[in-house]
């Protein structure tokens, strides 16, 4: 009968409407970003399920679906319906209930639970976990703790369903719903309405162009003041993000009115309103008139008041005689320390701050190692931390003592979104170490440095040659050059360790010279592979990365081996080559979720891209998938041996890291490193952000790419200084 009808009807967008209705027997494919789907509909009078294509915030198998439209003839799909207007209802079938209910829309009933629910209760079970949740208890499998989880979660999705046909109705992907939902609760739609800027403020994965373009959908004027402000804030938060704490007023000015599209005069006023509700500050850089957000101004402030205030008074351990130290922690080692690691010490012994930089190889950890046993015989209560887990973990291998996270040392609460050690309840320490300090950003730092009590020392350890913190600031760089902090530079390499071709080369590229040639049949520990075009490029690094390597050296594909590469986008980015390689090494592993345009699976190599301090995982944090479970709506993961749980709608916070950008690799160690190199990022190619990513590796590092590209990366210092004011407030 379906048949009959389809012939007759028209194939193009002139089609006379049609009605169609029936039950989802499958969804083929649902962004969650456009609302774009393509579902398998059982259709009353059809014997096979009809395809549908249309667009719905959210769509579950069950479901009953109303929907207006045309039917077309694809040459490639067959015969599909279009609909123009999509209209879903709770099923009203015991069928139909089950599949929606087995869906995993609301989180905690899976296939399981579903037909649980539909055995005991048919087609009345909506109404009961509405109006009579605790009938359900008793069921098999559900006591209290479960009830109170279905039902929290089933009144969470209605309003996340709400938010998702609010956000589609004004032209937006619906795949935040769940943030924007955690982020205000049931009020959303009232205070997004309000003030949709505000959602580029406070909700992550939301910017400020999609905020923008709801708020044109409700009618805000292009041209207004909320815009202009909001926009503002916008353009020099994006200045932050490529690591500047402040920008000239006039270049910002000029920035915002080209991005709004907004008079310079408007733009101006915009100004004068956000630094009167002080959300930003104006001061001087180098005698040009520059703005900050006010939280990286109060950072700077904090920051240079607390190096000048840890700088005061003797140090905690009183006078040491450096001369008769060091024979002493010679004899205690049985390593004899050069003359420069000699005057290192003797300037930590009588320094309250002090900073130590060099690159690999140059005894950075003999000379920290010395200094804290001459320290520790004091008595002295020594403090080690560092930025991320995997460098706390190394410093505390490195010197036999416990090393936290900066954020674990400082202990976030939960309840007041900060951290409870600073000035009102210091740390309990005279000494603290923090290592790989070229990765802390302005604001960590501050926080950092207030939470060290008056009377206690600081030395501050790192390789200033690295590329600076992801987050705003220069902070190591700053410190180090104000002049104001004795600071002790190593420069020589080590016996033991010009042995490695690693570490000479890194710091070959230091100093701007290309790396040394391998020669000979025997393994090295580093090598360039010329590859002519970024294809060959492309197809050398799958070859490496699943084949060479574990072949000829023995190390894991996954666990062991991570490709860095400068950029994000494109066929050598961080994307494409996560996509093929998720492809290569982990295809068959199920079961499955996909979420914000990746799939995810156990055994997956992920990276946590932001800083969620709820479950102590940090920007950069990388670990594996140890499960998916679609009953529980939960994807767990591995961190160096601590489990962490994701409910799918938080998956925007981690991403796929078989590969991953070079300034993500910051404070890692890997046994082998993958370095994919081509002209086509030319303006990326930059010597430190190649040094670091060489240092990334300890036992193998191997660069693929065009020759040329690699004496750009080698020549270019061109790396934009970052504009802050902390060595100017330090100096003064």
């Amino acid at each position: 009968m379906l048949g009959d009808k389809v012939h007759i009807m028209a194939e193009n967008d002139t089609a006379p409407q049609e009605r169609l209705s029936g039950s989802v027997e499958r969804v083929t494919f649902h962004s969650e970003e456009t609302g774009f789907c393509v579902l398998r509909v059982k259709v009353r009078g059809s014997k096979d399920p009809v395809t549908v294509i249309g667009s719905a915030a959210s769509i579950a198998p069950g479901e009953f679906l109303e929907c207006q439209g045309f039917w077309h003839n694809d040459r490639t799909h067959g015969l599909q319906f279009k609909a123009r207007q999509l209209r879903t209802v709770l099923p009203g079938t015991r069928e139909g209930i089950e599949k929606y209910l087995a869906s995993g829309m609301v989180k905690g009933i899976g296939p399981h639970f579903a037909k649980v629910l539909v055995k005991a209760f048919g087609e009345d079970v909506f109404d009961v976990i509405e109006h009579d949740p605790l009938r359900l208890l008793g069921l098999p499998g559900i006591g209290k703790k479960r009830l109170e989880l279905l039902t929290g979660a089933w009144a969470e999705q209605k309003v996340i369903r709400e938010i998702m046909v609010f956000l589609q109705s004004h032209g937006v992907g619906t795949a935040r719903a769940v943030r924007i939902y955690k982020t205000y609760g049931d009020g959303a739609i009232l205070k997004v309405t309000e003030n949709p800027y505000r959602l580029a403020l406070d909700v992550h994965g939301i910017g400020f162009r999609t905020a923008d373009m709801i708020a044109e959908r409700l009618g805000i004027a292009r041209d207004s003041l909320i815009r202009a402000r909001a926009g503002v804030r916008h353009a020099l938060q994006e200045r932050a993000n490529d690591g500047h704490c402040a920008w000239p007023v006039d270049a910002l000015t000029d920035e915002a009115a080209g991005l709004l599209d907004i008079p310079v005069p408007v733009i101006e006023e915009a100004v004068r309103e956000e630094l009167a509700e002080e959300n930003l500050v104006q001061d001087r850089i180098d005698g040009r008139e520059c703005l900050f957000l006010a939280p990286l101004h109060r950072a700077e402030n904090g920051t240079a008041a607390n190096v000048a205030r840890l700088q005061r008074g003797a140090p905690p351990w009183g006078n040491i005689d450096a001369a008769k130290a060091v024979p002493w922690v010679e004899k205690k080692t049985g390593l004899n320390l050069s003359p420069s690691q000699k005057s290192a010490v003797e300037l930590a012994l009588s320094s309250k701050l002090v900073v130590i930089t060099g690159g690999p190889g140059v005894g950075k950890t003999t000379l920290v190692n010395s200094i804290l046993m001459i320290i520790r015989a004091k008595n002295v209560r020594v403090t080690l931390c560092a930025p991320t887990g995997r460098a706390a973990k190394r410093l505390s291998e490195s010197t036999g003592l416990e090393a936290k996270t900066i954020h674990r040392l400082l202990e976030f609460d939960p309840q007041t979104f900060g951290f409870k050690r600073g000035k009102e309840l210091p740390l309990e320490t005279d000494l603290v170490v923090i290592d790989e300090s070229s990765m802390v950003d302005i604001v960590l730092a501050n926080r950092m440095f207030a939470a060290i009590p008056d009377h206690a020392a600081l030395i501050i350890v790192g390789d200033v040659d690295q590329l600076p913190s992801v987050g705003p600031g220069a902070v190591l760089s700053d410190i180090i050059g104000c002049g104001a902090v004795p600071t002790v530079r190593l420069t020589e390499i080590f016996r033991q360790a010009e042995a490695s071709r690693i570490i000479v080369n890194a710091h070959r590229i230091n100093r701007g010279e290309l790396p040394l040639k391998t020669g000979g049949t025997a393994l090295s520990d580093f090598y360039f592979i010329p590859a002519e075009t970024p294809e060959e490029i492309h197809d050398k690094v799958m070859q490496v990365v699943t084949e060479r390597i574990p072949n000829r050296f023995g190390f894991h594909p996954v666990k062991d081996i991570q490709v860095l590469t400068p950029m994000n986008r494109g066929g050598l980015g961080v994307r494409s080559l996560n996509v093929e390689l998720q492809q290569r090494l982990n295809a068959a592993a199920e079961p499955r979720v996909s979420r914000f345009g990746t799939t995810f699976s156990p055994g997956d190599k992920v990276i946590q891209t932001v800083n969620n301090y709820n479950k102590e995982v940090f920007n950069g944090d990388i670990g594996r998938i140890e499960s998916v479970d679609s009953e529980e709506g939960l994807l767990r993961v591995d961190y160096d041996g601590r489990t962490v749980e994701y409910d799918f709608g938080e998956l925007d916070e981690v991403s796929l890291a078989y590969a991953t950008s070079i300034h993500k690799s910051q404070g890692s160690e890997y046994p082998a490193v993958v370095i994919p190199l081509a002209m086509q990022h030319y303006m990326l190619l930059e010597r430190n952000l190649l040094y670091t990513a060489v240092t990334r590796g300890k036992k193998l590092v191997i660069i693929i790419g065009q020759v040329k590209a690699l004496a750009m990366a080698v020549k270019n210092r061109r790396s934009t200084k970052r504009v802050t004011k902390l060595a100017e407030r330090m100096a003064g």
